[in-house]
């Protein structure tokens, strides 16, 4: 594994020591596991966005005009 430094300031290394799952998890961990997070998240929405612009096309859809008609206003 390479070793570097990088700078962040306090107040990132605060919200860092915040997301630490135990007093000795390395902030690499800690980074690795957001990181993995992110990438999950990037791909669930990527996915939900390919639906939904499907489910346009084939006109599975209701205008605000129509939805409010639904709900009374």
């Amino acid at each position: 594994m390479a070793t570097t430094t990088i700078q962040i300031n306090n107040s990132i290394k605060h919200r860092l020591e915040g997301y630490k799952m135990h007093g000795r998890e390395s902030y690499n961990e800690v980074l690795e596991r957001l990181l993995e997070d992110v990438s999950r998240l990037n791909a669930k929405t990527s996915a939900e966005i390919q639906n939904a612009r499907k489910e346009i096309a084939s006109g599975k859809f209701k205008t605000h005009e129509q939805l409010g008609k639904e709900m009374g206003f």
